[in-house]
């Protein structure tokens, strides 16, 4: 994929309220997964306050509740991305209520947490990070093709060219590295996103990777401060690094971007930062075979 670094109109310091102050979203639905804290609720907040219907699927259902109170234009409903049975009761529900899904923000997730199996005995990571939100994507395909140009955006993080899926062993059943867990389940979101928009595209259904940067939210509850000390994070008193850290509002700006701006239009499957497009070179085999992977994992595919 050709550099586009010229084509954004925001940039790294740009906040999510500078990113939406032109956007109208009147009449148009959105779904924000973990859209009640950290980017999540930044993110919902601003989407909602453009005009958009906010449905919000939250794991903490009473956590969500009190995170968004006050919000007009929510639908808060329950689901666990690391059960498939609750990815699929959420998924039925939603298309009981709604016809069509114009955003889809894939932001849940968690981060290097001790070695948990869900499921069938699914790393959790790779589970929750990517297996669940890949289900909901399939599961909400109905919708989300009946929207005129709708899209997708998927979470990611910073993007390593050395990275690259642990095909032998996917779910780490021989020797768990919390971070070799985490940036698998990341590169997973943009190999995703990238095969999901080549399958979406003619039904004008874009899809888009996003990394936020590095922003201090609930996500690093994993890590204690001698591991966030030693990787440069903070110093002994707790301190951030100075200029190392984004706001949440900073942090969110780049996900709502993907979501909303005009100018990625002609651009599906493209990995953004800053609220720029990025030259990743995303294996499209890699891609292609995530993708047949974790539809035979799930045994969820994308409708005909």
């Amino acid at each position: 994929m050709a550099d586009k670094s010229h084509l954004p109109d925001h940039d790294a310091q740009s906040t999510a309220v500078e990113v939406m102050s032109t956007v109208d979203l009147a009449g148009r639905l959105a779904l924000v997964t973990g859209g009640y804290s950290g980017l999540g609720l930044v993110a919902t907040r601003e989407l909602a306050r453009a005009g958009a219907r906010v449905v919000v699927p939250a794991r903490r259902a009473e956590a969500a509740k009190r995170a968004l109170d006050g919000l007009d234009g929510i639908e808060l409903d329950e689901v666990d991305l690391a059960d498939l049975a609750s990815v699929r009761a959420f998924s039925q529900r939603f298309l009981d209520r709604h016809d069509r899904l114009d955003l889809l923000i894939a932001n849940a997730g968690i981060m290097a947490c001790p070695e948990t199996r869900v499921g069938p005995g699914w790393e959790a990571q790779f589970a929750t990070n990517h297996l669940g939100h890949y289900a909901l994507t399939c599961l909400l395909w109905p919708a989300l093709r009946s929207a005129a140009g709708a899209r997708v955006v998927s979470v990611a993080s910073g993007w390593d060219p050395a990275w690259s899926i642990r095909w032998r062993d996917v779910q780490f059943e021989h020797g768990y590295d919390k971070w070799a867990a985490y940036t698998q389940s990341k590169l997973a979101n943009i190999l995703f996103a990238r095969h999901l928009d080549r399958l979406g595209a003619r039904a004008e259904v874009r899809a888009f990777s996003v990394n936020p940067g590095y922003i201090l939210t609930p996500l690093q509850r994993h890590l204690d401060t001698e591991e966030m000390v030693a990787a440069g994070w903070i110093d002994s008193n707790g301190v951030a690094t100075p200029g190392l850290f984004k706001t949440p509002e900073q942090g969110a700006a780049t996900t709502l971007w993907a979501a909303t701006s005009p100018m990625l239009t002609a651009h599906g499957g493209a990995y953004c930062a800053d609220c720029r497009v990025v030259d990743a070179q995303v294996d499209e085999d890699e891609a292609r075979r995530l993708w047949s992977l974790s539809e035979s994992m799930t045994g969820i595919g994308l409708p005909e």
